[in-house]
């Protein structure tokens, strides 16, 4: 009884005419958590009603051309490429593009390709630097199909299952020109395993769910695709040929709006990969990533500051209204409103992806990538993040 008074009386207090300074800092926090339940109800939850549809194996299906374009990647694709090249699909080929490699790539490739007939090599002996990063040699493997439909992935990843060309292909209609897949890491110990794989999950959660809203802005080059003829009528990367990362997100960003936009999650359709083993590899993957994304339009600028920035302000303003000692048991009750309803979406999300994370920890996780992020942001500052290999 002694708490309910207190959180009562709490309630009076801030509801109190004309309001205080303390009062303003806890209806802010109300607004925060408000915006929050909103976002999550109207992006996130999507993907828990979203149908999973498995495609029908007898029926007539197109041809399609796999994509990847590597370098120096022997031991990834001696490791990953045959699980491509294996695929129960009636009709595709695969096309690597060995990017000036100075390992023994070409050799493995040529010895796949004695084994598989399906599988095209393209050879660059020199990196020739027209594009920045990835876009050069994948306009190469892209002008270089013989399909329409083409499904993206990178040589360090390996498809969930066999039926990966069946799931990605289904995605398309006659007015599709996108399909989104979903691209996990492989679970590992440590902490920094359990972050990274929980930042993936929510960025994809994140594009999915804007994706059902009819909002896509990007996708992950571990599983995309798209058509050919899409690639051609938007010009291919020559509207941001200069950057050097973004042609997955950024490509998507700038063709969405004139094509429809399909998702694929079944868990057979992801692909898997091993994520960042150290700290400093994984900051100068988001460095990569993190510059990328002020390239997007503002639209999907606004809707991505205002997930982290409700995430930042939540829990300031939370730790201001503890460090005063007002409003504890209100602010605290706002706080495991929003914490609930977190769990709740998450743990239906990740289910629904067939996908593991600690959803139990993700305010942990939340504070540790914001403050993760605004390293990175303050380095890419003040110098340039490092260039694809």
């Amino acid at each position: 009884m002694d708490f309910l008074n207190r959180i009562l009386l709490e309630w009076e207090l801030a509801t109190q005419i004309p309001p205080d300074i303390f009062t303003l800092l806890l209806w802010v926090l109300a607004a925060l958590v408000l915006v929050r339940l909103i976002m999550y109800w109207s992006t996130f939850a999507r993907i828990i009603f979203y149908k999973i549809t498995t495609p029908r194996l007898i029926d007539p299906k197109p041809p399609v051309s796999v994509v990847i374009a590597a370098r120096d990647e022997y031991l990834n694709l001696y490791e990953n490429l045959p699980a491509v090249l294996e695929q129960d699909y009636p009709d595709f080929e695969v096309i690597v593009v060995n990017n000036d490699s100075t390992d023994d790539s070409a050799v493995l490739l040529r010895n796949f390709q004695q084994q598989y007939p399906h599988l095209k090599v393209i050879t660059l002996e020199k990196n020739l630097n027209f594009f920045k990063g990835k876009k050069f040699p994948l306009s190469l493997g892209i002008r270089a199909a013989k399909n329409d439909i083409l499904i993206f992935t990178d040589a360090d990843c390996k498809p969930a299952s066999p039926q990966w060309l069946n799931h990605m292909q289904s995605g398309f209609t006659n007015d599709t020109g996108i399909v989104l897949g979903v691209g996990q890491y492989n679970t590992g110990p440590g902490l920094l395993n359990r972050l990274i794989r929980f930042e993936t999950f929510m960025i994809a959660i994140q594009y999915l769910g804007l994706a059902l809203a009819g909002i896509p802005y990007m996708g992950v080059g571990r599983n995309l695709a798209y058509r050919k003829s899409l690639f051609l009528r938007e010009k291919g990367f020559i509207s941001h040929y200069k950057i050097p990362s973004g042609d997955d997100d950024l490509f998507v960003n700038r063709a969405a709006p004139n094509t429809t936009v399909n998702i694929r999650i079944h868990p057979d359709a992801h692909t898997y990969s091993r994520p960042a083993s150290t700290l400093k590899r994984y900051l100068i993957q988001k460095r990569r990533h993190l510059s990328t994304a002020k390239h997007y339009k503002p639209l999907h600028k606004i809707l991505l500051a205002t997930y982290s920035t409700t995430a930042l302000l939540l829990y300031l303003f939370l730790a201001i209204n503890l460090a005063l000692q007002q409003f504890v048991l209100l602010s605290c009750f706002l706080f495991v409103i929003n914490w609930l309803n977190q769990l709740f979406i998450l743990k239906k999300t990740a289910h629904k992806l067939r996908i593991k994370i600690l959803y139990v920890l993700s305010p942990l996780f939340e504070v540790m990538l914001l403050m993760l992020y605004l390293v990175v942001w303050t380095a890419n500052l003040f110098s340039k993040p490092a260039k694809w290999k």
